[in-house]
């Protein structure tokens, strides 16, 4: 038997739940993966909530999580271009979070020797979908280029392809995360209203390339820079998409997760682990990933340990040097006070337009 997550009705982290379930057997074309670490999305939490199910429609009892790092320990054909013991990352439709998983052969790679199970099992979604954007965008050392939620996952790796490509990076966060953004070479800006008028002060007359809205609802300020609506880029801001004509992007295919793992592999790139939870703590896994506590990526870990002096979900202090090798700690924060709860939810929007017209309102008191 495996174990899994799942969920049998929308809502918040406390609907997941880890279930046995019977350990899949793969088909024609197919490997069974034994799962080492899967990291999570801020789309799971979207999806789990059901906030666009038009677009990511779900069925009863729910699978959760996309990309995966572990070794096979089966395969559905003989002529399998993997074998028993391959150390692979890959992604699937849904179904990650478990600690089997069949995985179809062409959405899987080899796990290059230099990369960490965390980060192999977190680097699909927001390596490939950080290399697609910058790559889409053609960025080049005249260009300068704007960032939300930098400090996180996609917008991290996004930044640091900018800069292999020369171009100047804002990078938005909260300002706890501004020394994390700095170690990549991001000029780094505060959430809030009024972007437009902080990226102008430290850009100057500079014209903005293209601008990539991980946060969500910021694309209003992309225009104000102006910034055309085929170089803003969003991941799940389908209202900017119909309101201002940006460009929805999604992650990339294997081909590009090779890419992107080669060059963390290398060190050209790195993907800082913010935290590591084990698969009974999914729950809590998903609260720190939803309260954007921390920057980089959270991850699933199937074996993880204890150990005298682990750094593992300290409550009181992140330190971001397992990845990077230099410490940033950080005071622990209510990360709600600094930015909006949940993503590309009209939630900017509707504070800006409350907050607009608070300000209306008191400019009309005698």
């Amino acid at each position: 038997m495996s174990h899994a997550v799942r969920y049998s009705r929308s809502g918040g982290p406390e609907v997941l739940e880890v279930v046995e379930v019977p350990t899949p057997e793969p088909g024609a074309g197919e490997v069974l993966v034994e799962v080492f670490a899967a990291g999570l999305s801020p789309v799971d939490s979207v999806v789990r909530q059901g906030r666009h199910a038009e677009r990511w429609p779900v069925t009863f009892p729910a699978a959760v999580g996309r990309e995966l790092a572990g070794v096979v320990i089966a395969t559905g054909s003989r002529d399998s271009r993997f074998g028993r013991g391959d150390e692979v990352m890959g992604f699937v439709e849904g179904g990650a979070q478990a600690t089997h998983v069949v995985v179809p052969e062409q959405q899987l790679v080899a796990k290059p020797a230099g990369l960490s199970w965390e980060v192999a099992g977190s680097l699909h979604i927001a390596g490939t979908t950080a290399w697609t954007a910058v790559e889409g965008l053609r960025l080049g050392p005249d260009d300068t280029v704007v960032i939300t939620a930098a400090a996180g996952g996609v917008g991290c790796l996004a930044a640091q392809f900018a800069r292999l490509r020369g171009a100047t990076v804002v990078g938005t966060s909260a300002e706890a995360r501004f020394d994390f953004l700095r170690q990549f070479g991001v000029i780094p800006l505060a959430y809030g209203p009024g972007l437009a008028d902080r990226v102008r002060a430290v850009v100057g007359g500079r014209p903005i390339g293209g601008f990539l809205d991980f946060l969500g609802g910021e694309a209003g300020a992309a225009v104000e820079l102006g910034v055309p609506g085929p170089r803003i880029l969003t991941t799940m801001d389908w209202d900017a998409v119909t309101e201002h004509g940006a460009v929805h992007i999604d992650a990339g295919d294997v081909v590009a997760l090779a890419r992107v793992a080669q060059m963390v592999s290398d060190r050209r790139v790195r993907l800082p682990i913010a935290d590591v939870f084990s698969l009974d703590d999914v729950a809590d896994a998903y609260r720190a990933l939803d309260r954007r506590e921390a920057p980089g990526k959270i991850v699933l870990g199937m074996h993880t340990v204890d150990y005298r002096g682990q750094r593992v979900r300290e409550p009181a202090l992140k330190e971001q040097d397992v990845t990077l090798g230099i410490a940033t700690p950080h005071e622990h924060m209510e990360v709600e006070e600094a930015v909006p709860p949940a993503l590309a939810d009209g939630s900017v929007r509707r504070r800006r337009r409350e907050a607009r017209h608070a300000a209306e309102e008191a400019d009309e008191r005698p």
